[in-house]
């Protein structure tokens, strides 16, 4: 017994500084970012000093660079100085303001009283967006759910803001820049189209209904993050009965924001308003047999490689809220196509 109590004592004190190590480290790189910033500010200013602004900017540059790593070592190259000039032009002409999502009162500020959240890798991303609100948005997204770098990556280059933005009106739109997704209703939820590149499945359908489940779920953890936040996987070929006869949910899913179960059908052909049907069954089903009365309505989402809109429109009522329909890629969209046509919305 005295074994198992001190095995208990000493990984109690080891996770202890575990954890001050994380911390101690999270607080090195966000040391370094304000860094960063505070040498592009001084970098800019400096130029500002110089007659011929273009070639004294590139000469102090390769000055400061030999210093600093001379000092240093590595990571003070001549393009990593411009990384950092370019992080503080970018950053102190941010017209938004300071973002709305939860904030520490331990975080430094800039002079302009902005405050940064993620780590320099994170910004070497971001300092890629050109729309203001578009980089706000993947800030917050970035910050709030803890993606890596290279989940960030993915995210923009799945065009997820263009997919949320082309699916709200222009109030919601610009809420996505000062608030990131919020999760309220069912349609918040809803993207069209969803991004299953991670399925590695080719764009012409090749493969069966069965095939791409078996890669959605062979892949579970990054359908999660395409789906967004609050998902948690409940169950696959999920089987009911009534009146004798055996049903299948494809996939289902339940949102712990909106407390409600969502419900998936996956189809690789064009959508069918039976199949609108159907789902309508599934989430009948659910409202009536399986949620509880003090959970949300259920949700039913129809993934399709192909749909016609007027077909969805005329098969649902006109309030409806449950049931949606989206096509799916299994390759990441035009990125420019998306932009042409949110700015054509909005």
């Amino acid at each position: 017994m005295d074994n198992i109590q001190n095995e208990t004592f000493y990984n109690k004190v080891i996770e202890l500084f575990l954890s001050a190590k994380k911390n101690l480290s999270a607080a090195v790189n966000m040391t370094m970012v304000y860094s960063y910033y505070e040498a592009g500010r001084m970098i800019i200013e400096e130029e500002q000093g110089g007659k011929e602004r273009a070639a004294y900017g590139k000469y102090i540059l390769k000055e400061l660079s030999g210093r600093l790593t001379q000092k240093f070592g590595r990571g003070y190259s001549y393009d990593n100085l411009k990384l950092m000039r370019k992080f503080y032009l970018v950053y102190s002409k941010d017209s938004i303001g300071e973002t709305s999502f939860p904030q520490s009162e331990k975080l430094t500020n800039t002079k302009e009283g902005r405050k940064f959240y993620l780590s320099w890798s994170h910004y070497l991303i971001l300092m890629r967006i050109t729309n203001i609100e578009e980089r706000h948005f993947y800030e917050i997204e970035a910050y709030r759910n803890g993606w890596s770098k290279d989940e960030l990556a993915r995210q923009y280059g799945s065009s997820l803001y263009e997919r949320l933005a082309l699916s709200r009106n222009k109030d919601e739109v610009m809420s996505l820049a000062t608030e990131g997704q919020m999760i309220e209703k069912p349609e918040d939820i809803f993207k069209d189209p969803y991004i299953l590149e991670f399925t590695g499945l080719p764009e012409l359908v090749t493969y069966s209904e069965t095939e791409l489940e078996n890669k959605i779920i062979d892949n579970l953890q990054k359908f999660l993050l395409e789906l967004g936040r609050g998902f948690t996987f409940a169950g696959r070929q999920v089987r009911f009965t009534f009146e004798e006869e055996h049903f299948r949910v494809d996939l289902v899913f339940y949102n712990r924001l909106l407390r409600c179960f969502v419900l998936f059908d996956l189809k690789i052909g064009q959508l069918k308003h039976q199949d609108i049907g159907q789902m309508q069954m599934y989430v009948n089903y659910y409202d009536r047999k399986v949620k509880l009365d003090d959970e949300n309505s259920t949700i039913g989402i129809i993934i399709c490689k192909d749909k016609k809109d007027a077909i969805v429109e005329m098969t649902l009522p006109k309030n409806n809220n449950q049931i949606f329909a989206s096509k799916y890629q299994t390759v990441l969209p035009s990125k420019e196509e998306l932009q042409m046509l949110l700015e054509d919305k909005i």
